[in-house]
Parts: C-alpha cells; sequence; structure tokens
C-alpha cells in the first residue's frame, strides 16, 4: 500500500480491482481538495472520525449541496457532478470509487434484422378496422413489432406472447395507416 501526501492530508490506497477503488484517507483540519468530478465513477466518503463537508454542484439546478460528516456517516457522488471535500476537523475517512454496471444501457436508434429470418405482411388500414395476427409463427425469432404511420405510436410485442389472438384495433387512428409487421432480432 502506498501513502501519497495532499494539500489536505494523506491518502492511501487500501484496495483497486476492476470492480471498485478503495482509499484511507487522513484528513487535516482546513484542508480542501480539488472541485473535480469523475465521468464514470460513484464517489463514496465514509467518516471514521473528525468532520467532513462535501459540496456536490448539481447539473439541474444552479445550487450547491453540502453535506457534513461526522463520525460513522457516509455519503456518494454521482458519475458526471463537480464536488469537493473540506475537512472542518482532523480525522479519518475512507473513499470508495465504484462504476455502476447498467443491464439495460441499451439505446436503440433502430431494429436489427436479418435477410434470413425475416416475414413481413403488409396490411393497409382505415380508420375503425382491425386485422388478426391469427395463425403467424415468430417462434424462431427474438422478436415482433409493427410501425404504424399516422398518429399511433410505434409498439413492441414479446416474442413469447401468444400472437393467435392479438388483434390491432385502429379505432385511435385519425388518418388512413399503414401497419407493417416484421420479425425482428434483439440487436
Amino acid at each position: 500500500m502506498s501513502i501519497a501526501g495532499k494539500i489536505w492530508g494523506t491518502t492511501e490506497l487500501v484496495e483497486a480491482n476492476g470492480a471498485l477503488e478503495f482509499h484511507r484517507i487522513e484528513m487535516n483540519k482546513g484542508g480542501v481538495c480539488s472541485k473535480h468530478l469523475h465521468e464514470f465513477k460513484w464517489n463514496g466518503f465514509f467518516c471514521e472520525s473528525g468532520r467532513l463537508l462535501i459540496r456536490v454542484w448539481q447539473n439541474d439546478y444552479d445550487l450547491v449541496d453540502e453535506t457534513i460528516l461526522e463520525a460513522g456517516d457516509y455519503t456518494k457522488v454521482k458519475p458526471g457532478l463537480y464536488h469537493q471535500f473540506e475537512c472542518l476537523e482532523d480525522g479519518v475517512a475512507f473513499e470508495l470509487y465504484w462504476a455502476e454496471f447498467n443491464h439495460n444501457d441499451i439505446k436503440r436508434e433502430s431494429v436489427g434484422y436479418s435477410d434470413s429470418c425475416t416475414d413481413t405482411v403488409t396490411v393497409s388500414l382505415d380508420s375503425g378496422s382491425s386485422v388478426s395476427l391469427d395463425n403467424m409463427d415468430f417462434s424462431d425469432n427474438l422478436g415482433f413489432g409493427f410501425v404504424t404511420s399516422g398518429d399511433a405510436d410505434s409498439s413492441f410485442i414479446d416474442p413469447t406472447m401468444d400472437l393467435s389472438n392479438i388483434d390491432i384495433d385502429t379505432d385511435s387512428i385519425t388518418t388512413t395507416s399503414t401497419i407493417t409487421t416484421t420479425t425482428i432480432d434483439d440487436e
């Protein structure tokens, strides 16, 4: 373990791996760290002794949140927010850094497909008409979707759903619309 001197005290790296960093910091009263942000890392602070002021500049509004930590207190700062700490008393604290893995972090601009596994049916509908999807087999594909023109929204149907009783009702569509059903891949 290495100890690094800082203007506000010292920091000692306790653990660093692919998931987190853990530091023990000794803070000197009156010391202030730089105002900084981490693009991808959360920054947690646990105060063991002394008092520590954490400032966080919010992106959504013109305000600086201030939290005073005393022995046994903990707070964390989200990635992308400028923050800074000030040592109000001599003491010891622990800093923890981690990146959050978000399982739902995908944003689709288009839908993937393959010519070898695409079945397409196009049906033109006037307001008030409907179409049944009886006897259509999409079991070899990851999903089923339909796109409308007019006032209706695009939709997605889970591939595990029973499609034999699905009807697309156009009562809410105020103009003539075309509905195209296409099997789709997930990515």
